[in-house]
């Protein structure tokens, strides 16, 4: 009949038209069938991109592991968790992950220095995407601040920790800008993204709408050398402006808008 799907498993019998778009996109598009059902080998592919998505969320990051290369590169690398106390309350109650655990906030307290940016790196809900993506993006990323001249302070590593936490981070080391390098709630087609969020002048209760964002850091998503190359340009923008999120979007938006009446050449 018209309209139904196309059978086999063979992608010659999907319409040349569909199974063309898969080549731009690893979605779940013009799979085909089998009788009733999925093809055996695209249902296996879901089955390990979900035990992977699954892997991503639950699994342990070890910190230890990912400091030693930072601190070689002449990082100072200070670990600190979260409120959470384990993963399983960290899922259940995002509001602790959010906030520095008594000791984490008592380390860093004695550590304020003052710097142009700090980095923060954390967990969040893919262990994957710190492992992946983490240590080259900042391998990219030091070298651009500096050339620039930024001050950058201590790079913090933060177990259970979410978006936010960087604003009481940011506060308590005196950073003009904090940039809070977390791993993202991972999908089916993607268990290892890592997520950039920068804010200026970080402080406890700091609206999301006052961040940039910059998503899908990962090898078969945005590069890390150019996800690094646009957080460094974000971060220009923001000591330009002195303002990140909607702010700075629409600053620049006015800045590279003609005045009314003038002739565009």
């Amino acid at each position: 009949m018209p309209g139904d799907p196309p059978r086999g498993s063979d992608e010659k019998t999907v319409a040349g038209g569909v199974l063309g778009l898969r080549r731009f996109t690893p979605a779940r598009i013009a799979l085909g069938r089998t009788g009733t059902g999925q093809p055996t080998a695209a249902s296996l592919r879901f089955m390990m991109d979900h035990a992977r998505a699954r892997d991503a969320v639950h699994a342990a990051l070890d910190f230890n592991a990912i400091a030693q290369s930072p601190r070689s590169l002449g990082w100072s690398v200070v670990h600190v968790r979260s409120a959470a106390t384990d993963r399983a309350q960290y899922l259940r109650r995002p509001d602790l992950g959010r906030s520095l655990s008594r000791a984490g906030r008592f380390d860093l307290e004695s550590k304020a220095q003052g710097s142009d940016v700090v980095i923060v790196a954390a967990d969040g809900l893919s262990a994957s995407a710190i492992y992946s993506n983490l240590l080259p993006v900042l391998d990219h990323l030091r070298p651009l601040l500096l050339a620039r001249g930024r001050e950058i302070g201590p790079l913090v590593l933060v177990e259970q920790g979410r978006v936010a936490i960087g604003d009481e981070i940011g506060e308590l080391l005196d950073a003009k800008l904090v940039v809070v390098l977390i791993g993202e709630r991972p999908g089916l087609s993607s268990a290892d993204s890592l997520g950039a969020y920068i804010t200026w002048r970080p402080r406890i209760g700091t609206m999301d709408s006052s961040r940039n964002c910059i998503s899908s850091i990962r090898l078969a998503g945005l590069l890390p050398d150019e996800a690094a190359m646009q957080i460094a340009d974000v971060i220009d923008a923001a000591f330009v402006h002195s303002a990140t999120g909607v702010r700075l979007n629409d600053l620049r938006s006015a800045a590279s808008t003609p005045p009314t009446g003038a002739h565009i050449r």
